[in-house]
């Protein structure tokens, strides 16, 4: 019992020294940290760093295990480490007292520091003490370089296994003098076990070297330190090497498909690494593989926003195929359980399905139905489409039917759940059933269903919209959020991001002047917060937005603030939850939207048919070309080429090596493709 308080006393301490280290660093929060080392790795050298102490943290994932990484690198240089690793599919026991909720979080997590992990090295007699870090990089694994001690230089690199419940630092000691270095590696070994929900939990750290060893001149010696966790009888993970090869197999996949060129190399690299954090954070659980957000607070879990209105409809493009089975997973999930008529879907499925959740309705339908119908037309599977359209043609009754006297839909909020206000009818869900509905009847004239009642709906709502929401504030012809708001909010981007025009001027003004900070899109203009609260998601569906509305020099200059900040800055290398709350966790699918930024934004590729799509471009007018390449949509690969010529934009397709297309197009016109 007092283990089990030290740990949770641990754990907030942790989370605490963070918060206030970040919120220490906000008003820094444009500074540049790390640079660009290669296109798909950024570097911190540190040895020309002048202001330390600095601290942060990164999360990785595989299957049954993932790992947030706080390091801290002192006045000296000297690095501290501590490994925050959770094993999402064994749940804690919760003791009597304590709230509800925990049962939505109560994921076995143990906290590792070096002290307890690192085996003892001798060498010439002494105890090997790394010396000071001379610099950090990150290229889906997380690798520390030291300055050499004695002739030994110490590199570490830390990543998740992607299969088993391991958690892996490999040690590379490499002799970099001109004679044979003699060290003796000591044995580590903890072993715990636990009684939890699921069974018995044995916790083993252990590393995969010990005795004498000889590192020939020039040479390199490796070994690894795991940090496992076994549930009753299962075999216990002991190969960092496989777990090496597989990580590494994984970044090799997700650096081959949907390559985006553009001339930022910035926007490419965190583009790179989007892909990696959305890909990585997939779970196994009872409902098969799914996609979780991950932060420390969400595994094993499906959500209808994070999951069936982010991160989804991403993954047809990316060609995942884990990804595209995960979203599948989600969704079927919601499908078998619909609700009785009348009541709502649940907004999430958590702790492998077992704990549904919430009473409120958010909108949840309008989300499920606006990235379900992007799904299963991107995916190019007739057959997913089938599958999922009883889903999509519920959802969008459950919406219909919470039309009020003014046409628009009502929810009980939106996805920021309350914490701030929305009214009986918000413009968020109004605005996803409207884009569901545009898509829904492209999907129905696929599947040869009747199709335009869907294009009339449609109309309707935009209509309602305009009349309900449409409003002047501050100056500016944009939305109220809802009825009897009077401050700017950072969600009136969702009308321009599902093709609504109408007050474009005011709403980019609102959101790229009136509502800008260092750290994108605050969530409300309110002179009387005390803080700039800001949601990432927010701000990257005002870029996506802003771009597809033809406002891409507009958006370019705050994307390229905000991509050097998330990619070089103070918290690196993905897009982020939230601030305050949450102190900008990297969930997950944040970075599948800072993707779609690119896709539906600055191509604005929208799906017409299992094999048919629309683009638009987009190009801010210092840019002379944007590539796509390696796309894996519509049940195809192919790449979309768009350069510059003649003050208009040259679109080249080609499929598997052949050019099926070549035309030129007008800023603002759209080209329809068939696959």
């Amino acid at each position: 019992m007092r283990q089990i308080i030290f740990i949770k006393f641990f754990l907030l301490l942790l989370f605490c020294n963070h918060f206030l280290s970040i919120a220490q660093d906000m008003k820094n929060s444009d500074k540049r940290y790390w640079s660009l080392s290669s296109s798909n790795r950024i570097v911190w050298d540190i040895t020309k760093e002048k202001k330390l102490p600095h601290s942060d943290n990164i999360e990785m994932s595989g299957r049954k295990v993932s790992a947030i990484i706080h390091y801290k690198v002192d006045e000296n240089r000297k690095l501290t480490v501590t490994r925050d690793v959770i094993f999402p599919q064994l749940r804690t026991i919760i003791k009597s007292g304590e709230p509800d909720y925990m049962n939505y979080r109560a994921y076995l997590r143990h906290q590792y520091e070096d002290a307890l992990a690192i085996p003892p090295i001798i060498t010439r007699g002494k105890t090997f003490v790394p010396g000071p870090v001379d610099s950090v990089a990150i290229d889906g694994k997380l690798n520390f370089f030291y300055s050499a001690v004695g002739g030994l230089v110490l590199t570490r690199i830390l990543f998740p296994s992607m299969k088993e419940r391991l958690f892996v630092e490999k040690w590379n000691l490499y002799n970099s003098t001109d004679s044979v270095q003699l060290i003796q590696i000591g044995k580590t070994e903890t072993v715990f076990q636990e009684e939890g929900k699921d069974g018995t939990y044995i916790r083993k750290t252990f590393s995969s070297a010990e005795g004498d060893i000889s590192i020939q001149p020039k040479g390199v010696f490796s070994f690894y330190i795991l940090f496992a966790e076994q549930l009753n009888d299962e075999r216990i993970p002991t190969e960092g090497q496989t777990a090496e090869q597989e990580r590494n197999s994984f970044l090799n996949t997700i650096n081959a498909n949907l390559v985006l060129e553009t001339p930022d190399q910035i926007l490419n690299t965190l583009f790179h690494f989007s892909k990696i954090r959305a890909a990585e954070s997939i779970f196994d659980s009872k409902m098969g593989i799914v996609h979780s957000p991950g932060g420390g607070r969400y595994y094993t879990g499906i959500w209808a926003n994070d999951q069936a209105e982010y991160a989804n409809p991403f993954f047809p493009y990316l060609g995942y195929e884990p990804g595209v089975e995960a979203s599948m997973n989600s969704y079927l999930m919601f499908l078998k359980n619909i609700p009785p008529p009348g009541k709502k879907i649940w907004a999430s499925f958590e702790m492998q399905g077992d704990l549904p959740c919430c009473s409120h309705d958010r909108g949840d339908a309008a989300m499920i139905a606006f990235g379900a119908t992007h799904f299963a037309l991107a995916s190019g599977r007739e057959d997913y489409a089938k599958k999922l359209w009883p889903l999509i043609d519920w959802s969008l009754r459950y919406c219909k039917s919470k039309k009020n006297s003014a046409g628009v839909i009502e929810s009980d909020s939106d996805e920021l759940e309350g914490r701030f206000p929305s009214g009986d009818a918000n413009l968020s869900t109004s605005s996803l059933y409207y884009g569901a509905l545009v898509r829904a009847a492209r999907l129905a004239k696929a599947l040869k269903k009747p199709y335009k009642q869907y294009i009339t709906e449609a109309e309707q709502i935009e209509l309602s919209i305009e009349k309900y929401f449409g409003a002047e504030l501050q100056d500016l012809k944009t939305y109220r959020y809802y009825e009897g708001n009077t401050t700017l909010r950072s969600w009136i981007s969702l009308p321009l991001v599902v093709g609504i025009n109408r007050r474009r001027e005011g709403t980019l003004e609102a959101l790229f002047s009136r509502l800008w900070t260092n750290n994108g899109v605050k969530i409300e203009d309110n002179p009387k917060a005390e803080q700039k609260v800001f949601w990432d998601r927010g701000t990257l569906y005002a870029f996506r937005g802003a771009f597809k509305a033809g406002a891409a020099d507009r958006a370019v200059e705050k994307l390229q603030a905000y991509s050097a900040s998330r990619l070089l800055g103070m918290h690196v290398p993905y897009a982020v939850e939230a601030w305050p709350e949450g102190g900008m966790a990297h969930l997950s699918a944040e970075s599948a939207l800072y993707a779609r930024i690119f896709i539906e934004g600055m191509i604005a590729l929208e799906p017409e048919g299992f094999k048919s799509f629309s683009i638009r471009p987009h190009l801010p007018t210092s840019w002379s070309y944007v590539k796509l390449k390696k796309i894996k949509a519509f049940d195809s690969t192919f790449d979309i080429l768009i350069t510059r010529e003649n003050k208009e934009y040259v679109i080249e397709i080609i499929k598997e090596g052949t050019r099926i297309k070549k035309q030129q197009v007008k800023e603002g016109e759209k080209l329809m493709v068939t696959l």
